[in-house]
Order: structure tokens, then C-alpha cells, then sequence
């Protein structure tokens, strides 16, 4: 399960700082806007699961070794996702934005299931990052609520059926709009024109070329940057974890990962390697998963 988890998030020196402003204009950001930013990726996450639970069965999940229960529990979540667009949609009404047309990169119920551990945690990372921009208090307390199942859907994914640890530390990592929007369009292919524009961009794609990768390891990079970098300029991979970031030198487009590093991890390729934002980001982010048993050893 862990190679399978490995070649999903592929396809998409340190000093600990708070970084949850990252690459945001507050200035162009409502409740409105945050609410469909949420319905963006509950769209998203709606259409994974449903078209996962019509393609494969019962029987599929438990012949791919799956627990026998997994397929339950998942239409469950389905059901969640499902309440959580209808409920986005009828607090935004006439607002609301439409699902748009997805491709998601599983093969069978294996990769589907190492997908959705990834989904999960984003979805967890994007509500926790976007909850600063709320001013209603009324759709502060509903982002958390969804938040906290997100949060719970992360963990039994994790835990339950991948036999995981159910989180990567004590806090979890907030994400940028930018960021999340970023990781979000890989899977998106068309957008119905009518939607309301949102105040996000994608940046350059980054992946890791690297199989299997650890900490401690030098890995190599693979991005092409939507803006030219100056010979000679120096770049630097931001690792996010929990409130902080980490950062090492990039060279050659390889990166000698931090060796603390535990569970799902962020990384960006940025020209500051003291403080990284949208004015500085190059490319990213790319997940990577760092497994680690009970004792808090890493997994291979």
C-alpha cells in the first residue's frame, strides 16, 4: 500500500515558522469566496467517491484484500460528501458554484483507497487554512464542523484501512487558497463557464522523481517554472509540516529531505529560503508521505 501511495503523490537547514499566509490577497477574499472555495473541493471530493463506488463493488474491495467493512464505511463517506455540497450550496444559493469534470488517476480499489488518504488530508489542510478569512461566526462554526469530518475521514482512511497512524503529528498543516487550488487542478479538466471566478492561481506543477524517497535521502525534482528564474538564483524547497516549514537548498534539482519528517508532508521549490509566499514560489506543492508505526519509527 505504501508504493501505491508513493507513485499518487508523485503524480502530484530549517527554521520553524507559522505559514498560513502564505500566498493569499486577503483583500479579494469574502465568506462568499471561501464558501465556494469549500464547495470547489466538496464537488470534487463528491464526484471521487461516487464514481469509485459505482465502478468497483463490495466484492472488489475485499478481493484487492481490503477489510471487509471498508466498502460501507466508504459509502458513508460518500454520503458525507454529498450533505456537504448540499449544505455549501443552499447557504451560497444563487452564488453557488457547479461541479466541474474530473479525472482521478486510480486503477482499482488499492489505488483508490491511497488516493482518498491523500484527498482526505488536503481537504483537512484546506479548511484549516482557509478558516482565517471567515468573518461570520454562523460560517465559522459550519466550516469546522466540516473540517472536523474531513479531519475524521483523513484518519479512518489512514488508520482503519491503509494501517497508517491516523495523523502526522500533534497539529496539522494549513494550506494557502493558491496551494490547495494548485493541488485541486491536477484533477480537474473543465469548469462550466458560468461559475463565479475565484482569486486563486495553479502554480507549475512539482513531482518527485524519486521512488522510494525518505528522510534524511536525497531526492530529484521535476517542476518547469511559469516564470524564469535568473542563472545563478537560488532556490529552496519549503517542507510544511504542522505550523512550520522547513527548508533545505535545491541544487541540481535534487533536495536532501529533513530528517524529522513524519506523515504528509508539503513541499514547494521557492526562491527565499527563509520565508516562502506567492511572491516567491516557483513550484509546488507536491505531498509526500513519510508512514510511521506506533513507535513513531518510519515504515519503508
Amino acid at each position: 500500500m505504501k508504493t501505491t501511495i508513493i507513485a499518487l503523490t508523485l503524480a502530484l537547514g530549517a527554521t520553524a515558522i507559522p505559514h498560513v499566509k502564505r500566498d493569499d490577497s486577503a483583500s479579494a477574499i469574502d465568506d462568499t469566496t471561501v464558501l465556494n472555495f469549500a464547495l470547489t473541493l466538496e464537488h470534487l471530493e463528491n464526484t471521487f467517491y461516487s464514481e469509485a463506488l459505482k465502478k468497483f463493488s463490495q466484492a472488489d474491495f475485499e478481493n484487492a484484500g481490503l477489510p471487509s467493512h471498508a466498502y460501507n464505511r466508504f459509502s458513508q463517506v460518500a454520503e458525507h460528501e454529498a450533505a456537504h455540497v448540499a449544505f455549501l450550496s443552499k447557504a451560497l444559493g444563487s452564488n453557488a458554484t457547479q461541479p466541474c469534470n474530473y479525472s482521478f488517476s486510480y486503477t482499482d480499489p488499492v489505488s483508490f483507497v491511497a488516493l482518498s488518504q491523500v484527498i482526505e488530508g488536503v481537504g483537512t489542510s484546506a479548511y484549516t487554512g482557509a478558516a482565517q478569512y471567515i468573518t461570520s461566526k454562523s460560517y465559522l462554526t459550519a466550516a469546522a464542523s466540516v473540517l472536523a469530518t474531513e479531519a475524521r475521514h483523513a484518519s479512518w482512511v489512514a488508520s482503519a484501512v491503509n494501517k497508517f497512524a491516523g495523523w502526522s503529528g500533534a497539529l496539522d498543516i494549513p494550506l494557502g487558497l493558491n496551494e490547495v487550488y494548485t493541488i485541486a487542478a491536477a484533477f480537474i479538466t473543465s469548469c462550466p463557464s458560468t461559475n463565479p471566478a475565484l482569486p486563486v492561481k495553479a502554480y507549475p506543477t512539482l513531482s518527485v522523481t524519486t521512488a522510494p524517497y525518505s528522510p534524511g535521502q536525497s531526492i530529484s525534482l521535476q517542476y518547469t517554472p511559469s516564470t524564469l528564474v535568473a542563472d545563478g538564483t537560488a532556490l529552496y524547497v519549503a517542507f510544511y509540516t504542522g505550523l512550520s516549514v522547513e527548508y533545505a537548498k535545491l541544487e541540481n534539482n535534487k533536495v536532501v529531505v529533513p530528517t524529522d519528517l513524519r506523515g504528509q508532508v508539503y513541499a514547494v521549490v521557492t526562491t527565499n529560503g527563509t520565508a516562502v509566499d506567492g511572491t516567491n514560489t516557483i513550484a509546488g506543492p507536491t505531498i509526500l508521505v513519510f508512514e510511521f508505526d506506533s513507535a513513531g519509527k518510519l515504515t519503508m
